[in-house]
């Protein structure tokens, strides 16, 4: 049974499509991940499902409930990790979790209670009253996290929930939301740009430019990607990608140290490469399929290159505005 159905989904910012007429659906108790680079339209996708934005046109429902008309009983229904911090410097632990149980109108006890395994659970109930301020990036997340489920949601929305992590503390925070997941029964959506993460996921909608591209399992998404990749680094990437596809009518993408290119059988084709390149050859790496060049097959570029863009135009802004 779906938990989350959306129809011809469109969200519009002064003339530009941010979401361009997206439908899928979310089954009750599944991983769902959205897998796409910075812009893409991940975050006002989530933003309208969590009744945060309003759509331009379409129609969003959460556990059955209407995003737009119904903002409340959706609300009740969700917990929400942002991108971005959103705890309480100031407070404490304790003091951050009591204020979000006044804000869903939990029982007193039940909040006490709630609040008190929680912070069992994320290894914070020794730190509770410390203040937010004195943690670190990895305690704050793992806290947010807390708080995202203290009133036992229908869905866990996470959005980018373990950017800028290390990879220890990624690595914890999805111990704990797998493990809470399995133990509650709950529908987590997730929004990322790491293929690792998105790896875990029952099934995934790769979203470009306000489009979802395909959606599949894990596994379905890489059958598209027919054979081997192979990986190369040359003296001069651009006219090796020019040779590849004039001698063998491949097509290859240019990647930020090197290019790539998919074959049926790549064993068998790499002593070709040698013989029919005039360009020198640094290395050749063979691999199976990867997320990474499933989105790279789908979109002719890497998700890493929309990623360090949009960061470069974000600081080019940022300077702007300053100046």
């Amino acid at each position: 049974m779906s938990i989350i159905q959306v129809t011809d989904l469109v969200k519009k910012y002064n003339g530009l499509t941010a979401v361009n007429g997206i439908s899928f659906t979310v089954n009750e108790g599944e991983f769902f991940g959205f897998l796409g680079p910075n812009g893409a339209g991940k975050t006002t996708t989530i933003n309208i499902l969590c009744t945060l934005l309003a759509q331009t046109s379409g129609k969003a429902d959460v556990n059955g409930f209407d995003c737009l008309k119904q903002p409340s009983q959706v609300r009740s229904s969700i917990g929400l990790v942002f991108q971005d911090i959103t705890l309480d410097n100031e407070l404490t632990a304790y003091e951050n979790l009591k204020f979000h149980c006044y804000l869903y109108n939990m029982e007193r006890a039940k909040a006490e209670e709630g609040i008190e395994a929680i912070l069992h659970v994320v290894g914070l109930y020794d730190r509770k009253d410390d203040l937010v301020k004195k943690f670190s990036g990895g305690m704050k997340r793992r806290l947010e996290v807390a708080r995202g489920l203290l009133h036992h949601p229908k869905v866990l929305f996470l959005d980018e929930p373990t950017l800028g992590l290390d990879p220890q503390t990624r690595a914890h925070v999805w111990e704990f939301i797998n493990n809470w997941r399995k133990k509650e029964g709950i529908t987590v959506f997730l929004t990322t740009h790491y293929m690792d993460e998105a790896e875990v996921c029952d099934r995934i909608a790769i979203i470009d430019h306000g489009k979802i591209i395909t959606c599949g399992t894990p596994e379905e998404l890489k059958k598209m990607i027919k054979g081997d990749t192979i990986y190369l680094k040359t003296e001069d990437d651009k006219a090796a990608g020019a040779e590849i596809e004039k001698n063998f009518g491949i097509k290859t993408i240019k990647l930020h140290d090197s290019i790539c290119f998919n074959v049926e059988a790549g064993d068998k084709f790499i002593p070709k490469i040698f013989d029919g390149l005039k360009t020198a050859i640094f290395s050749v790496n063979l691999k199976k399929p990867t997320l990474d060049d499933v989105f790279m097959h789908l979109t002719g570029r890497e998700i890493r290159e929309d990623n360090n863009s949009s960061r470069v135009g974000e600081t080019l802004r940022l300077r702007r505005k300053k100046g």
